[in-house]
């Protein structure tokens, strides 16, 4: 009994230890991007245009979308590393199917194999109990080859709709139509984790996935659920980053799956499982997109840019790692 209580003492002392240390990292990371972004907006006349902030918006969308199905598998306690071959492959498939099916059909059908990837993945992750960076690394490579299968060569979209309103369309002459899609998936996100009983089992199964178990929720489905979405939002951030180039080529998508990672853990996203939320997320992908902006506004080439990240990354994991014990 003793040990008991003591144990439950012990959890509940590096449950408050992490909230607060979590808080004060939150902290840290928003004041840090408001003095990136004062600082910049005093040296650069550019930074705080419409046509600055549009470019913003919109480069925020693929990384959003990846991030928020990002944010589901990483608090499940696994990883999906094969989206960047997703957002290819769906956008491939949108702008080349237009040719000899409606618009409509054809981004279905994308998502489609958006869909078909998280079932594979999650199959292989939670009824073969195989590693989730071993399995998605697997697809990874295998959807990219698919991909190379189906078009060497880039893409183009044909559809007026697809280029004029999903591609280059803007609300009001300013908000872009792709961005506002990025802004109504964060609350469907938010109440699927917080309202229903398949998003809390998720979040759950990240913790403590054999007290699930034991609760009466099937792990394998709920799991499979949490790479279903992963696969859903890639494909959905192809199709919209194939309107918004007019163009998609084999080669798209290379390393996206970092950025989506990235900002899940700068959000306060935490390896493994016990920690991320939709609010943060959203700030990683926001903080992403500044330090981005940022760099290209002062012309650093992009090599220096993967530096930063690398670095903005390896200090939110230190700060944000579980206590020992």
């Amino acid at each position: 009994m003793t040990d008991n209580i003591m144990t439950t003492q012990n959890r509940r002392r590096f449950a408050s230890f992490n909230i607060s240390r979590a808080g004060k990292a939150n902290l840290v990371f928003a004041l840090g991007i408001l003095a990136l972004i004062v600082a910049t907006s005093l040296m650069s006349d550019a930074f705080l245009t419409e046509r600055n902030m549009t470019n913003v918006a919109r480069q925020m969308v693929t990384t959003g979308l990846l991030s928020i199905g990002m944010l589901v598998v990483i608090l499940s306690g696994g990883i999906d590393l094969s989206v960047g071959s997703v957002v290819a492959f769906a956008g491939l498939l949108a702008a080349g199917l237009q040719e000899t099916m409606p618009i409509g059909a054809a981004i279905a059908i994308a998502l489609s194999v958006g869909v078909a990837v998280g079932i594979i993945n999650g199959v292989f992750v939670a009824y073969f109990r195989l590693q989730p960076f071993i399995v998605t690394l697997a697809t990874m490579g295998a959807v990219r080859g698919a991909l190379y299968i189906y078009s060497e060569t880039p893409t183009y979209a044909s559809d007026p709709f697809f280029i004029s309103v999903l591609g280059s369309g803007k609300l009001f002459g300013v908000v872009p139509y792709t961005f506002l899609i990025f802004l109504v998936c964060i609350p469907i996100m938010w109440m699927y984790l917080n309202h229903t009983k398949s998003g809390r089992s998720v979040i759950a199964i990240g913790m403590n996935p054999e007290a699930v178990r034991l609760a009466g929720v099937d792990v394998r489905v709920q799991t499979t659920v949490a790479y279903v979405i992963c696969g859903f939002f890639a494909a959905l951030a192809g199709v919209l980053l194939s309107a918004r180039l007019g163009i998609s080529q084999p080669n798209v998508g290379v390393g996206y799956e970092l950025d989506a990672i990235a900002a899940v853990v700068i959000g306060g996203g935490v390896l493994g499982g016990g920690g991320g939320t939709v609010g943060g997320m959203f700030g990683g992908v926001l903080a992403l997109a500044v330090i981005d902006n940022v760099l290209n506004l002062f012309n650093v080439q992009s090599y220096y840019q993967q530096l930063v990240k690398g670095v903005i990354i390896l200090i939110a994991v230190i700060v944000r790692r579980k206590p020992q014990g």
